[in-house]
């Protein structure tokens, strides 16, 4: 069941960081709920490095969507989506 949560809060995740670098035209589902869990996990090792730990629920998904924006940031800069 947890999985299944860890997938809807990875697809939340990676619509509102699609909506902020409005990309979200060029993105579908897969693709919001992949950039959600691979932005969260960079968010969190990102955090770490900087010695930050972040507790509570709202600084955790902020830090999650903060890590969604940079790695579409850092796919925009591959080509892989287009600046609209």
């Amino acid at each position: 069941m947890s999985w299944i949560i860890s997938l809807v809060i990875g697809g939340l995740v990676g619509w509102l960081a699609s909506l902020v670098m409005k990309t979200n035209d060029q993105m579908g589902c897969i693709a919001n709920v992949l950039v959600g869990i691979g932005g969260s996990l960079l968010g969190y090792y990102l955090a770490g490095l900087l010695g930050m730990a972040p507790t509570g629920g709202i600084l955790r998904f902020i830090v999650a969507v903060g890590g969604a924006v940079l790695l579409i940031a850092i796919l925009r800069m591959l080509g892989l989506f287009k600046k609209t």
